[in-house]
């Protein structure tokens, strides 16, 4: 099985990886964002930066998606492609920083991508307010998150929700607000049994 961690920046989405590898010994894909070349420049000067950080992110989750496809394990991918589009691009869209050219030259390239794409067979959304996901980014204390502001958080928020709404696969929308999936035991167990129970009423 192939699947998709989705969710805000700060939502738990590595964390929640490592517990379902941990639990099922599943494979792992994580989002290598500190060996992002772009990421501290972008967040410095987004005008800049946002065009070369969505191409770069956009490249690397499409080799991701061919070694998942490759795999014969069921594999754990920390942030899916389409959120890279439909997401952050789309956000830097609307927020006027990345042009109408880039961001055209850019969805040209992921609908090319796209033929090539297998989705989930399992979405998992983490849905998480603001408040919580700026409470998660200051605990880990990222240098390039520093900035990261409440407005930036709630427009991809918004995009979130409008994606998550009109996406057509399976898919399973876990509130994060109201769990503590890194120092709760319990609520860890709780979120592992939703989860199972989504997967095994999938292969029924």
């Amino acid at each position: 099985m192939y699947i998709g961690i989705a969710g805000n920046i700060g939502s738990g989405k590595t964390t929640l990886t490592q517990m379902l590898t941990e639990a099922y010994g599943w494979k792992a894909q994580y989002e290598l964002a500190d060996d992002n070349p772009y990421l501290e420049d972008f967040y410095a000067n987004m005008h800049r930066w946002s065009f070369n950080l969505q191409v770069y992110f956009l490249t690397k989750r499409f080799q991701s998606i061919q070694q998942i496809r490759w795999s014969t394990e069921t594999v754990v991918q920390d942030r899916t492609i389409y959120e890279d589009a439909y997401i952050f691009a789309d956000n830097l869209y609307r927020m006027q920083i990345i042009s109408p050219r880039d961001f055209n030259s850019y969805m040209e390239l992921f609908k090319v991508m796209s033929s090539f794409l297998t989705p989930p067979d399992l979405l998992i959304y983490l849905r998480a307010s603001v408040d919580t996901l700026m409470k998660q980014i200051k605990l880990r204390n990222r240098p390039y998150e520093i900035g990261i502001s409440p407005q930036y958080l709630q427009q991809l928020n918004e995009r979130y929700e409008a994606w998550i709404e009109n996406y057509k696969g399976e898919q399973l929308i876990i509130d994060v607000d109201d769990v503590d999936i890194v120092g709760s035991d319990s609520d860890r167990q709780t979120i592992l049994n939703v989860i199972s129970r989504a997967i095994n009423n999938k292969q029924k």
